[in-house]
């Protein structure tokens, strides 16, 4: 096992570098990109860096000069011939082959694209714009190094002693959480942490952990790179970014309307079984299911991901309900803002009325809530999104409208198209 507060204390990128594959990146995204490159692979998309916590003030943390470093060492990736076969050939959800002969001799001589960094007052202004399937493969890396620069920042002055208490501290908590879930009967959990983890090696070591500690209840991680070098699953299916740059290209407020299930037509041509899962949010879970074509409540389950979680649930079980489905053998996926409290309530809640998992994010993968002077590691909300396709701005519009995104008047005319009334705004933590 690596001594993490040794290396952290070395201070050797070289040997550490923050993403040090191209396949250091969540399952979902390459899934999505498969999608994207048979579906739209000439579509120009731009994706940026948002801060939601402007009191995080990065660019007076993170130095340019290693920003950029970092972000030139992921443009000189590409995949290794080890991670090639394990793409090739491995068996994801079941199936043999997931990534078709086209889309991985495109991979494999794939270099990300270039980006554009400039420091605007006490933030940074990243962006990538290129080809859709070339520029999505920035969105983990860009968070994933933003976040670990930040932690590098607020931990060089520490000494050796001092980091290894520190990271004992953490460790401890991470494993008070594991034995808090150990006892639930049922419990199916997995690791969605890479986007604002606190580092690959933390993440590493927190998948160790809930392998060693969960057993059978744990079911995998987003993360490829460590799925692959651990011998687990890669867990994953597809994300708001579908719908955001589908419906931005719709032509009509009619065509928009229908975007969100044109998404889900193209994704069940290519997937089935486990793959199958709704993501309902993006313009309100509510309205989406109400006008859904009858053929999406045969998939396997769905994804709840703003708003509140419980809420979110009962409307699913009373979709599937209303369709003659028996949500009993539908699958529900609980995966915003989750901490070992909300876990535990929400499986206590759902269990047996529906198949229920987890993907535990942020508070698995950086929770070092208190743990340094004036709380400087505390995890925060930094997100990377596709803001434009073929020119036109995206729109999310979310359960929660405190994660809307999007120019105001295209968000209340999307609201318009979508029937989305009247919202309960709830805090952001990440």
């Amino acid at each position: 096992m690596v001594d993490i507060a040794t290396r952290v204390w070395n201070h050797k990128w070289k040997i550490d570098p923050i993403v040090r594959s191209l396949i250091d990146d969540d399952f979902y995204k390459l899934l999505m990109c498969q999608s994207v490159f048979h579906n739209h692979p000439d579509t120009r998309v731009t994706f940026s860096l948002i801060n939601r916590a402007k009191h995080i003030p990065l660019a007076d943390l993170i130095d340019e000069g290693e920003l950029r470093e970092q972000l030139d060492y992921i443009r000189s990736l590409s995949l290794t011939r080890g991670e090639s076969t394990w793409l090739r050939g491995n068996t994801f959800y079941g199936k043999r082959q997931m990534f078709t002969p086209e889309f991985m001799t495109w991979f494999e001589n794939l270099s990300l694209p270039e980006y554009h960094l400039e420091r605007v007052g006490d933030q940074y202004e990243l962006t990538f714009e290129g080809a859709w399937p070339e520029v999505m493969l920035w969105e983990i890396p860009a968070l994933a190094v933003l976040m670990e620069l930040r932690g590098r920042a607020v931990l060089k002055d520490m000494g050796r002693f001092e980091l290894q208490v520190l990271y004992a501290q953490a460790m401890t908590r991470v494993w008070k959480k594991v034995e808090a879930l150990r006892d639930l009967d049922g419990l199916l959990l997995a690791d969605f942490g890479t986007r604002r983890r606190h580092s690959f090696l933390w993440q590493d070591w927190c998948v160790q952990a809930l392998h060693e500690g969960l057993g059978k209840s744990f079911i995998g991680t987003s993360n490829c790179l460590i799925a692959k070098n651990r011998d687990l699953e890669a867990i994953g299916t597809n994300a708001h970014e579908l719908p955001m740059v589908y419906s931005a290209l719709a032509s009509s407020d009619e065509d928009l309307a229908q975007a969100p299930y044109r998404v889900l037509a193209d994704w069940h041509k290519e997937h089935d079984g486990n793959l199958r899962i709704i993501l309902p949010d993006t313009y309100g879970t509510e309205q989406f299911l109400a006008n859904a074509p009858d053929w999406l409540a045969g998939w396997t389950g769905i994804r709840v991901d703003s708003g509140d979680p419980a809420t979110g649930a009962e409307t699913a079980i009373r979709w599937w309900k209303e369709r003659g489905e028996d949500p009993t053998k539908k699958l529900i996926i609980f995966s915003d803002g989750l901490d070992v409290d909300k876990i535990i309530e929400l499986h206590s809640k759902f269990a047996g009325r529906v198949r229920v998992s987890f993907g535990w994010g942020t508070m698995l993968t950086n929770d070092f809530r208190g743990l340094v002077p004036n709380d400087a590691l505390a995890p925060f909300s930094l997100v990377c999104k596709a803001v434009s396709a073929n020119g036109n701005p995206t729109v999310k519009l979310s359960d929660n409208p405190n994660k809307a995104m999007g120019p105001e008047d295209e968000i209340q005319r999307y609201k318009r198209v979508f029937g989305v009334g009247k919202q309960v705004a709830q805090d952001v933590v990440v």
